[in-house]
């Protein structure tokens, strides 16, 4: 019985070791690629178009086969989160804490095996995702607090302008006056700008490090001006007001679903709990129904509507404004 589990444990461990190799060669690739964009960005050979980003708007997640392309470069979309989530980690960092906390796993569901040799393989998975989720949990929090600044930024935008300053000192101005993680981006593109990269170029690069609905209106209103001319100072001022009425309408929604929210909760949680307290007062009662055959299929299917559940009422409660 022992040994299964010790030839999937070695199995996970290599596999885990596998990725962690694959991820560092691609790592290598992947910055002399960047180097050679830095020179094509300083020759200006890059051109973004309005219309494009326009686009972007309307297919800002990718769907069908793109977005299952886009899952298996793994180590590409870990890059991107940890730059998001304002972390100064690499996506090998991250691979190699995955496969660590694989390990802990592994060892818990040797000691209790709750659904029998498939136990530690389970938890191994479980356990290797816990920095991953992590680095989403701290990427959602940077997210929410630039949201939450970028009304207040492109105010001070829009005063900085109408009091005759240019466009890039107004931007070097808002990044040293605006707390951060917002001011750390606006210098970022500033001094991106400054070193010479054209400014569509630096805009695309800052759309990117900070994915907001809100920073593509404002990327492609700038483009737009530069275009066609206008007031820059009065279409920010507008598009503020625009930011904030929709944060209004947002709490309006989060407080008619807090009802909603709390039930998904309590319904993910339930069960939960109650296998523990069932661990703790009767251990031999998961493990009997686990060695029965039509018992397995009672857990499998339990977990599976468990999963099917929470996904529709996070779908029924989750109203984008």
């Amino acid at each position: 019985m022992l040994l299964p589990v010790v030839v999937v444990f070695v199995v996970v461990f290599a596999l885990a070791l596998l990725a962690v190799s694959v991820g560092q060669k691609y790592l290598d690739t992947r910055r002399k690629s960047q180097v050679v964009d830095m020179l094509h960005t300083a020759s200006g050979d890059e051109d973004i178009s309005v219309s494009n980003l326009l686009r972007e708007i309307e297919s800002d997640k990718p769907t069908g086969l793109k977005r299952l392309f886009a899952s298996l470069q793994f180590s590409k979309h870990a890059e991107e989160q940890i730059q998001q989530a304002g972390l100064t980690w690499t996506s090998n960092r991250l691979l190699t804490a995955m496969a660590l906390m694989t390990i802990p796993g592994v060892l818990l569901g040797l000691f209790m095996p709750i659904i029998g040799a498939a136990t530690p393989v389970v938890l191994a998975l479980f356990f290797g995702w816990i920095p991953y989720l992590i680095v989403r949990s701290k990427r959602k929090k940077r997210l929410a607090t630039l949201e939450e600044q970028f009304p207040e930024s492109l105010d001070f935008l829009a005063r900085s302008m109408r009091a005759g300053h240019a466009f890039s000192i107004s931007l070097e101005m808002v990044g040293e006056e605006i707390a951060d993680p917002l001011g750390q981006e606006f210098r970022a593109l500033f001094n991106e700008q400054n070193l010479g990269a054209p400014l569509d170029i630096a805009l695309r690069n800052f759309t990117m490090r900070v994915p907001l609905l809100d920073v593509r209106f404002f990327t492609s209103s700038v483009l737009l001006q530069k275009q066609t001319g206008g007031n820059l100072s009065e279409i920010l001022s507008r598009l503020a007001y625009v930011i904030r009425e929709r944060f209004r309408l947002k709490g309006q929604v989060k407080a008619a679903s807090a009802h909603g929210r709390l039930t998904a909760t309590v319904l993910t949680l339930l069960p939960l709990a109650t296998m523990a307290c069932l661990l703790v007062v009767a251990p031999g009662y998961l493990q009997g129904m686990a060695a029965d055959s039509d018992g397995k299929y009672m857990i499998g299917g339990a977990i599976v509507a468990q999963i099917l559940g929470n996904y529709f009422i996070k779908r029924i409660i989750n109203i984008k404004v």
